[in-house]
């Protein structure tokens, strides 16, 4: 794979692949480690759910804010969107489709999550922006092509978030649902830069509603 990020530092737990009900993708922040995800596969609370978190290189997904022009984060970045997708290559031969995938990331995690999904729209199990949005900086043209199909998107946010903007958030929310997806923004009054117990419920909702329809 072209660039620094490797699938091989991938980290898994959970339910074995030949054995799960569906997978969720889980994209650490920066200065993090995919390690540093699995405490949040704890506490959404499922033992047939394959849990798979890749590693940045550096524990950066890419070196400048999320707010920088596209091209100073490269190769840094097309890296890491390659990255996601051989995740998903990967997990669709062990026979779990993207509809039965979800996609989850927190701040830098969440802002690559939230891209892959606009770049690659079709059909994903759900994608989870926890403190996070579309990359580039303001004006950048949001030309992405193809539909979302109904995925479910949950977008979590402060409305004094440090790092994110709420006009990002609210930008994500309306670019995404034009792609076709069924958008949930919930924007958390005064919270810090984390994950809260509402983010977690509605994860597990969404887990909850793969697992069903895969059983259906």
């Amino acid at each position: 794979m072209p660039g620094p990020h490797r699938i091989e530092d991938t980290v898994a737990a959970g339910a074995p692949l030949d054995r799960a009900r569906a997978a969720l993708i889980l994209v650490h922040g920066r200065g993090a480690t995919a390690e540093s995800m699995l405490p949040l596969a704890e506490a959404v609370g499922r033992d047939d759910i394959a849990y798979v978190a890749p590693q940045a290189a550096a524990n950066t997904w890419y070196p400048y804010t999320f707010l920088s022009p596209i091209e100073a984060n490269e190769p840094w970045l097309s890296s890491a969107l390659s990255l996601i997708g051989a995740l998903f290559a990967e997990l669709g031969k062990k026979g779990l489709p993207p509809e039965r995938i979800g996609l989850l990331g927190f701040s830098q995690g969440a802002c690559l999550s939230s891209e892959f999904a606009a770049r690659n729209a079709r059909r994903y199990g759900f994608v989870a922006v926890l403190t996070g949005g579309l990359i580039g900086p303001p004006g950048t043209p949001r030309d992405y092509s193809g539909s979302l199909d109904g995925t479910p998107v949950f977008l979590g946010c402060s409305d004094i978030d440090a790092h994110i903007p709420l006009e990002r958030v609210e930008e994500t929310a309306a670019v995404l649902t034009k792609l076709g997806a069924a958008v949930d923004k919930r924007i958390y009054p005064g919270m810090g830069h984390t994950v809260n117990d509402d983010e977690i419920a509605a994860v597990k909702k969404l887990l909850q509603t793969l697992v069903v329809e895969e059983s259906a």
